[in-house]
């Protein structure tokens, strides 16, 4: 941790594995200062994929997750799977630090870009839960502000198995679907890594999740935060 400063703890809490070096890479380009620790429980995506709503039991899980990470220390709490939204707003009341969801930050960058709103997504449970939380963000702005979804069956198969040049070439493959909207949304924080793909075969803004939430954590905390 050398060279980071502990005043900036951000503890990441991950659901897969695949999602860790995405959000790490984001760090070091855009706030290489921030302590970020990582904490994974990939039962979490098992037993999200399990069931099509999400049980009392997770809401309990994500608490827990985020008592935790108060115990640390953290300045800051960044959730990476996005499936799990209701689970992590229940979580975040009552808490002195921001708790932030994976995909919040990226959806209020995409409405700046136009009302028509692409998205690309490789785990499917994540997908409807998404859409309510970018059409709750719509409604306080831009209300009138559309998204598409497209599911891309395989890519997060691949990608779990090591293979991420496939990962990227499915992802990449469905994003002319896409071709009409303003700017297009890479889903899960793990499609990052597809973005210079997508974007060749668009011509279109591009945005990911790890990008758009690290600045605005960064934006939360420093400006909370004495020099």
């Amino acid at each position: 941790m050398s060279g980071r400063d502990a005043r900036f703890r951000i503890v990441l809490v991950h659901a897969v594995r695949v999602a860790m070096q995405p959000i790490e890479d984001a760090f070091r380009a855009q706030w290489p200062e921030a302590e970020h620790v990582n904490l994974l429980d990939d039962s979490l995506s098992v037993d999200r994929a399990a069931t099509h709503d999400l049980q009392p039991t997770m809401f309990e899980r994500f608490r827990s997750l985020t008592d935790y990470a108060e115990t640390i220390g953290a300045a800051g709490v960044l959730f990476t799977c996005s499936a799990f939204g209701p689970a992590i707003e229940a979580a975040r009341t009552g808490r002195a630090f921001p708790v932030f969801k994976p995909n919040e930050a990226m959806f209020t960058d995409a409405l700046a870009h136009g009302g028509r709103i692409g998205m690309l997504a490789t785990f499917a449970p994540s997908i409807g839960p998404m859409e309510e939380e970018f059409r709750a963000t719509a409604r306080a702005g831009r209300p009138d502000a559309t998204l598409r979804s497209v599911f891309v069956p395989d890519a997060m198969d691949a990608l779990n198995v090591g293979d991420a040049e496939r990962h990227d070439r499915l992802i990449a493959a469905r994003a002319p679907e896409l071709a009409d909207c303003d700017v297009v949304m890479l889903a899960q924080f793990s499609t990052a890594r597809a973005a210079p793909a997508v974007s060749d075969a668009l011509g279109l803004p591009v945005l990911t999740s790890p990008r758009s939430a690290v600045e605005r954590l960064k934006a939360a905390i420093i400006g909370t935060s004495s020099a």
